[in-house]
């Protein structure tokens, strides 16, 4: 699974928040933390809060915060807000994203069928990990 930018750093992002615990957390910090586009981390965690994962504290020593505990927070969470879950009849041998599977006129595309276990046993594996296990000593 090759996820996208905006992906990684909100996972960073996440990450960061669930580590602060009740403190706020600024794109500023995450961004030097990981040496990552400040602005592009501002982006995604407004997508964050969008999404009811984060909240905004406005004011001096504001920034953001996790809106729900780490544990009810699952990695396939975070993902599922930046990646599009593809269509189960996408294949992902071809080239162009989206596009309907070559063997789709044969009763089972043996490479599609694996791929999409794979790509099930991946999300599953993202959805059994929160925030608050990445986060345990």
């Amino acid at each position: 699974m090759n996820l996208n930018k905006s992906t990684r750093y909100a996972l960073h992002a996440a990450l960061e928040m669930a580590l602060a615990k009740d403190a706020p957390v600024t794109a500023s910090q995450v961004a030097a933390r990981y040496e990552i586009p400040e602005n592009v981390v501002a982006k995604v965690l407004q997508q964050l809060a969008r999404a009811g994962v984060a909240r905004g504290v406005r004011g001096v020593g504001g920034g953001y915060r996790l809106a729900q505990v780490p544990a009810d927070v699952a990695v396939q969470d975070i993902i599922d807000i930046f990646e599009p879950t593809p269509p189960s009849d996408t294949c992902m041998l071809r080239e162009i994203p989206g596009a309907n599977c070559p063997g789709e006129s044969q009763p089972s595309c043996r490479l599609m069928n694996l791929f999409q276990e794979v790509d099930d046993t991946v999300r599953s594996t993202f959805a059994s990990v929160s925030l608050a296990t990445l986060t345990a000593p």
